[in-house]
């Protein structure tokens, strides 16, 4: 594992606790930190997060996030006492919404196969 996937890992899992454990914004109840991506020159970091519920509410998480942003930066430096602490940007992490779509579409492609299979069966 690189430095770079490390300093991914550990952002993670750093801010992950810092939202769950420390920040006491209702908007932020049922967010996970899915990843995070620094960037090589440690400027940067793309910060995944993915929110249980409609799509209002990853809306509010984000704003939440957003309004968070320093207090997080803040509490990362001290912990992680790195030269450079990253600018965070928070994006909402859509795959998880995605799969579970992909999810129930099968179940219905299952349902609608097992009716018309059962329906043959029973027809002979």
């Amino acid at each position: 594992m690189d430095r770079i996937e490390r300093v991914n890992e550990t952002m993670k899992r750093e801010i992950s606790l810092i939202v769950q454990q420390e920040l006491s914004d209702p908007r932020l109840a049922l967010i996970t930190i899915s990843r995070a991506e620094v960037s090589r020159d440690l400027q940067h970091a793309k910060i995944y997060f993915s929110a249980l519920g409609d799509e209002a509410r990853a809306v509010h998480a984000q704003d939440g996030l957003d309004s968070a942003k320093g207090l997080i930066r803040r509490t990362v430096a001290k912990r992680l006492r790195m030269k450079f602490t990253p600018e965070l940007i928070f994006i909402h992490d859509k795959s998880v919404e995605y799969i579970t779509h992909l999810r129930e579409e099968m179940e219905k492609f299952n349902d609608t196969r097992e009716k018309s299979s059962s329906a043959d069966t029973s027809a002979q």
